[in-house]
């Protein structure tokens, strides 16, 4: 799932471990299972259902065990119906919202030996003080908000995870403290719309203001956000981000097709404020719903090779490592829409040789290659060697050439 999934299963992980649970991988020693789940992504759906039909072998082998299943799934009604009807050995089932509830629903599953759905229609409440289990090394996620008020046509989120409410900023700036003081050295602020954090607060305190304020914390460390809307980014954000040492020169971009107007407004403020900012894009090559003219834009590819040229610009002259995801959707209607995915890829792909050809020539630089559609990165990293240019890739989770 996404890293606000990610961000949730660590805080899971922090409420078994206060109720004395110890973790295994091995789902036949577990007394409890969980899983976390995405519902952006049909295959890792999928998946889900694969996996629970496996547990039904560790179940008749230890019938006392608890299988749950949370996240994002368990939000959409007919994957509840679903559950209830052809998967009976799944005991508890919840959604992102009733997450700071998962003791007080775990104990009703062992207290009355019956099973619990709370997939209720709700936005949920902030619970703050939710003991974390967080990975080890110098990476951290910090939720400042939950939910989205935006309704994109590709995009579940608002549904699963109702609408925007923003965390308390003091409770913010003291986990922040917090993970500074443990040593933690990459901070990432997590929200589907960080750049709407406050809105919903009587406070007059939005998302440059927690920046600023965090900022001031003392330490070695850098702090990321994503994702950031365009149409909520405004100037006092780039200000904000440009003077202040401890925020990265980074922007997420999600977009699905690539508008000029978008595109120059977008590079422009960014130019201007941060001369020396890499941007990094998600980007939808292709989404449902879209006629087919839409995908077959070249302003996709314009609007890609307009981003690139920034970064490689920036990471040549200012001596910055690149930041390059490549995401694909694969929620396509029908053949037409495979099809105009194929050759709108086929375009990109053509555009991004010609690029490094153009941009890089034999030049040394260094790259975080990284993402779900594996085909794009890979491409894009045969072209950067082969026109010339040496690459180095980031290791572990990031694409190797």
């Amino acid at each position: 799932g996404c890293q606000q999934n990610v961000a949730d299963g660590q805080k899971l992980m922090g409420m078994l471990a206060d109720c004395g649970f110890t973790f295994t991988q091995d789902a036949k020693e577990a007394d409890l299972v969980i899983l976390n789940t995405c519902a952006v992504r049909e295959h890792a759906e999928q998946r889900v259902f694969g996996n629970l039909g496996i547990l039904t072998h560790t179940k008749k082998e230890n019938p006392e065990q608890v299988i749950c299943l949370c996240g994002c799934m368990a939000r959409q009604d007919h994957v509840a119906q679903r559950l209830r009807q052809s998967f009976p050995h799944v005991d508890l089932v919840f959604g992102p919202h009733a997450l700071w509830k998962f003791p007080e629903l775990l104990w009703q599953v062992y207290e009355t030996r019956k099973r619990v759905f709370a997939v209720d229609n709700e936005d949920g409440t902030i619970a703050e003080g939710i003991p974390v289990v967080r990975e080890k090394g110098v990476k951290a996620w910090v939720s400042i908000m939950y939910g989205c008020n935006n309704f994109c046509s590709y995009c579940i989120v608002p549904y699963v995870r109702g609408r925007e409410r923003s965390r308390d900023p003091q409770c913010v700036l003291q986990e922040v403290r917090e993970l500074v003081a443990a040593g933690y050295k990459d901070i990432t602020l997590l929200g589907q719309n960080v750049n709407s954090y406050g809105n919903d607060l009587d406070l007059d305190y939005h998302f440059p203001d927690l920046l600023e304020d965090i900022d001031k914390i003392p330490g070695e460390y850098l702090i990321r956000f994503m994702s950031s809307h365009p149409k909520d980014a405004t100037n006092r954000l780039f200000d904000v981000m440009a003077k202040c040492s401890h925020v990265a020169k980074q922007l997420h971009l999600p977009f699905q097709s690539g508008n000029r107007t978008f595109s120059r407004s977008v590079n422009h403020i960014s130019q201007k404020r941060m001369s020396d900012t890499c941007h990094m894009d998600a980007n939808l090559m292709c989404t449902p719903g879209f006629k087919l003219k839409c995908h077959m834009r070249i302003a996709t590819v314009s609007f890609q090779h307009s981003i690139m040229c920034d970064c490689f610009s920036s990471a040549l002259n200012n001596g910055h490592a690149l930041a390059i995801g490549f995401m694909s959707c694969d929620r396509l209607v029908d053949r037409s829409a495979v099809l105009a995915r194929a050759s709108n890829y086929d375009r990109f792909i053509a555009a991004i040789r010609s690029m490094c050809r153009n941009l890089c020539g034999e030049t040394l630089m260094s790259a975080v290659v990284f993402g779900n559609d594996k085909q794009s990165a890979g491409v894009f990293v045969d072209a950067m060697n082969n026109a010339g240019t040496m690459l180095t890739v980031n290791a572990g989770k990031a694409f190797t050439a």
